[in-house]
C-alpha cells in the first residue's frame, strides 16, 4: 500500500474529521493498493498522551564545538592549541572538535550559543 496525499487538521479533506475527532487527530492519509485497485482514506489519531523528557542531544564527535577559557590559563589554551584547536575571535571563544575537548575533559566549559564568551 502507498501513500498519496497527507493531510493535516483543518487541510480542505480533513476538516469532517477534525470536527469528529477535535485535538486528537494527527492526519488523514489517503492511500492506494494496486494489486487489489482500491483506496483508503484513514486517519491517524492521539490514544494516548503522558510526560516525557527527551534526552539531550547527541553531538557527533567531529563537530566543532566553542570553550570558554580565561585569558590567564594560558597552560590550558597551549593544550586546546596542541589539540587542533584555534582562537575564534567573532565568537570570542576557543573553537575545536567535540571528541578532543571530551579528552582534555573540557565539557563544563563548552558554550552553546555565539557570545557566551565570559
Amino acid at each position: 500500500m502507498q501513500t498519496s496525499t497527507t493531510l493535516r487538521p483543518g487541510q480542505r479533506g480533513a476538516k469532517k474529521f477534525m470536527s469528529q475527532y477535535g485535538d486528537r487527530l494527527v492526519c488523514v492519509r489517503y492511500r492506494q493498493d494496486a494489486q487489489r485497485k482500491m483506496r483508503f482514506k484513514t486517519v491517524e489519531l492521539i490514544v494516548e498522551e503522558w510526560p516525557w523528557t527527551p534526552l539531550p542531544p547527541r553531538r557527533k564527535k567531529e563537530r566543532l564545538i566553542f570553550l570558554k577559557v580565561a585569558f590567564p590559563e594560558k597552560e590550558l589554551r597551549r593544550q586546546i592549541k596542541d589539540a587542533g584547536g584555534a582562537w575564534n575571535p567573532d565568537q570570542q571563544a576557543w573553537e575545536m572538535r567535540y571528541d578532543h575537548a571530551i579528552a582534555l575533559g573540557l565539557e563544563t566549559r563548552i558554550v552553546e550559543a555565539a557570545g557566551c564568551y565570559i
